[in-house]
């Protein structure tokens, strides 16, 4: 039994190759790449393509991959799994035709044992992503994620064929877990239950199909505080001969959403403090690593969240795996349109007229597999409390519409031509809505019966009356505060949360101060890729964090918000900044001499004092009505502000010129897997360790076995190739990704900017 990545050595050729499917095809002109691959950000920046993607383009490709089987793979089950591609993929193995996949997001497995064969053999994949304006957000082009190819006996597990669930935690500590399992022609199966390599629980069941129960004293329950992981490990058995063995990572837990007070986790309750995250990572486009991911989830989780969700699409299974083991509870979601295509903006947000391109023209024939290979795939994750069947499929007017409501507005239709507000005969009727709903609803609930099934609203006000919140376990509400009381009094059972919210005070009072919503899930995380203004920005600015995983002022105001211990951050803008809100300042103390600023404090402290050079400006009272947040209008005076508050301080100075250069690894030595990624922290600083104002292009070069996988600063209109190994440093930092190769030995980095400074450290791949 084996599960091997196939992600190394793979040839890349971009443009359609018509014979490129067989098995023969010479192709060793073509590229050598590495998967995860997406090769949308290996190109420039272009206004020709589609603002809503980030400017960047799609096409067509072809993947090929030689590898070698074992003598003794005839008879074996062989099953080869995509992770995700992006779009349209066709797969052939050994010239044999295995079928197509047209969501991108979808994770599908083919069983190639008739056609695998000893020695050489050869997986050819074409991926069509010819029109980019097909999304509301970047997707990426490609096979972004992991390939996995598994060789069982032939009396296996199905695929994703092993499913567990806490039933129930007794009072002295005994958890009850039920084991549902499928195989193809085994004749039972064992159960292994076990936490750090000990065993605690065992069972056995007969039969090709079956359950088992296991039962687990002094259980150790699973929760964002403690998020323990025990191991499953399941084994079919034929002839009470083992034949496949898995293990599964699970969680023990309880958890229920009460319609009057809200989500319990374990019995406990406790608010939902999300964001929503779209899949890329910049200048990684859609392959986005786990460390990348995991350094992301750590800097979100310090802030107080402990709650995710996948906007709007089914996740790599890596970020999935990280929400388990740092303990973050996840809203997994599976689609941002049904039958209806909507506005796909292309010239900048919300610029008429847009294209309709997208998931729609495949939703009839593809939703039903689609759906269940999100749940299969996805429902031994403990961290998944939420199965999502859609985002704002009920926006107004885009494309369903209602005689309930002559003219209409969304949240983001400040621009919409009045002719597209208005009701209009022709176009699809809301109410198909909660006939489709309802059709998700009962796919979801035939795989899992142990979470709700949700989906995130925008124009509840219309969805109450058409039925499609009526089919919902749980309503989720985009930018719907207003309506908590009312929906709740009105529509008693009902539960409430926000699925997608601003980052105002006022949104999350709304949660804190009503017993009966669950929480919220902000918008968003991080910047993505796509969904921007228009020229020459590139990406949506409404993010925690920037592209570059570092901290905006909207995070300390988040982290004042969400946490309890002290707590100050300072930011400043100038005071006739056209946002007034944290989303217009910066970490950085550098004006015009007298210019007038405004300096805010974010803190969770009763009172903080501000000084300049030594100076107080002031004490001032802070509340969280407040948003945690004083402000104070300051003439620029160069040199060092603080903010004193008991048990915490933070300083802002004003930086001098450019004098060192660093570059500060996350982990100095990494497997040579030909997988592993650095991150390495950038910083253009002065001589006393201040990061500049005055940003200075930085140019990287790697000796050795290892990649440059790109450089991030998190700028907006930054439009610099992400192929390019050069790119400005944004307030002195930015981060570079450099991928380990196979060989072991060092690496070594080295940097340099074009005002003549120079650094390199060395790393180390065993």
């Amino acid at each position: 039994m084996s599960r091997d990545i196939l992600n190394l050595n793979w040839r890349f050729h971009l443009g359609d190759e018509p014979g490129a499917d067989f098995m023969g095809w010479d192709d060793s002109a073509w590229r050598e790449v590495t998967l995860p691959h997406d090769w949308s950000v290996e190109h420039p920046f272009d206004k020709r393509h589609a603002s809503g993607t980030g400017y960047l383009p799609g096409g067509t490709a072809w993947y090929r991959k030689h590898f070698y089987l074992p003598d003794d793979v005839a008879g074996k089950r062989v099953r080869l799994t995509f992770g995700g591609v992006y779009k349209h993929a066709r797969v052939y193995f050994n010239s044999n035709y295995l079928g197509q996949r047209a969501y991108g997001y979808s994770t599908f497995t083919y069983d190639v044992s008739a056609f695998a064969r000893p020695g050489e053999n050869v997986i050819a994949v074409r991926v069509e992503h010819d029109e980019v304006a097909d999304s509301r957000w970047f997707t990426g082009s490609g096979i972004y994620r992991d390939v996995v190819l598994s060789i069982t006996d032939a009396c296996s597990f199905e695929t994703d064929g092993v499913f567990v669930t806490t039933e129930s935690v007794d009072a002295d500590g005994t958890a009850r877990l039920k084991v549902r399992y499928d195989t193809l022609g085994a004749g039972g199966a064992r159960f292994y239950l076990s936490l750090n390599g000990e065993a605690v629980a065992q069972a056995e069941s007969a039969g090709e199909t079956g359950e088992a129960i296991l039962s687990v004293p002094h259980a150790l329950l699973w929760s964002p505080d403690s998020p323990t992981l025990y191991t499953l490990t399941a084994q079919a058995l034929s002839e009470d001969e083992m034949t496949d063995e898995v293990h599964i990572p699970i969680g023990i837990r309880t958890f229920r959403f009460d319609p009057d007070h809200g989500f319990f986790l374990n019995g406990v309750n406790m608010k939902l403090k999300g964001v929503c995250v779209h899949h890329d990572a910049g200048c990684l486009g859609a392959a986005v690593p786990k460390a990348v991911w995991a350094r992301r989830l750590k800097t979100l989780k310090a802030a107080g969240c402990n709650a995710l969700r996948t906007a709007h699409n089914p996740p790599d299974t890596h970020l999935l795996d990280l929400c388990d083991e740092l303990g973050l509870l996840v809203m997994d979601e599976a689609f941002d349109e049904w039958e209806g295509a909507k506005n796909k903006w292309w010239q900048g947000h919300n610029v008429y007229p847009p294209k309709r391109f997208g998931y729609a023209e495949d939703f009839p024939q593809w939703h039903r597999a689609d759906l269940e290979a999100m749940v299969c795939r996805d429902r031994n994750h403990p961290s998944i409390v939420l199965w999502s069947i859609g985002n704002e499929i009920d926006y107004p007017n885009d494309p369903y519409v209602t005689p309930l409501f002559d003219e209409v507005l969304g949240n983001n239709d400040a621009n919409k031509p009045a002719a597209e507000r208005r009701y209009d005969p022709r176009k699809p009727d809301a109410g198909r809505l909660a006939v489709i709903a309802q059709e998700l609803t009962d796919i979801v609930h035939g795989l899992d019966t142990s979470r709700p099934v949700t989906s995130a609203l925008s124009f509840p006000e219309l969805s109450n009356r058409t039925g499609y919140a009526d089919v919902l376990d749980a309503a989720g509400y985009n930018y719907k505060e207003v309506f908590y009381a009312e929906d709740h009094a009105k529509y008693p059972g009902r539960v409430i949360y926000g699925s997608e919210n601003g980052k105002t005070p006022e949104a999350w009072y709304a949660v804190r101060d009503n017993d009966f919503i669950c929480g919220q899930f902000l918008w968003t995380g991080v910047d993505f890729l796509g969904e921007c203004p228009g020229w020459p920005v590139r990406i949506s600015r409404a993010g925690l964090l920037d592209l570059a995983g570092h901290e905006k002022p909207s995070y300390a105001q988040r982290k004042a918000l969400w946490t309890d211990a002290p707590y100050v951050r300072i930011a400043a803008a100038p005071a006739n900044a056209e946002w007034k809100d944290a989303d217009g300042e910066r970490f950085r103390w550098a004006a015009q001499p007298g210019e007038p600023m405004r300096v805010s404090c974010y803190t969770n402290a009763e009172r903080v004092e501000l000084t300049l050079n030594g100076r107080s400006l002031g004490e001032k009272a802070c509340t969280s009505a407040d948003g945690c947040r004083v402000c104070w209008e300051v003439p620029f005076e160069a040199g060092m502000l603080r903010a004193v508050v008991p048990g915490a301080e933070d300083v802002l100075c004003t930086p001098g010129a450019a004098s060192n250069l660093s570059l500060t690894p996350d982990v100095e030595s990494l497997p040579a897997d030909g997988q592993s990624v650095w991150q390495l922290e950038v910083l253009l600083a002065d001589a006393e360790g201040h990061p500049v104002s005055a940003d200075e292009r930085v140019t990287y070069q790697v000796a050795g076995d290892a990649q440059l996988l790109g450089v991030e600063n998190g700028t907006p209109d930054d439009l610099t190739p992400y192929a390019a190994p050069y790119r400005n440093t944004r307030d002195g930092r930015a981060i570079v990704y450099v991928r380990a190769g196979t060989r072991p030995g060092e690496v070594v980095v080295h940097a340099h900017t074009t005002g003549g400074l120079s650094t390199n450290v060395v790393l180390h791949q065993a």
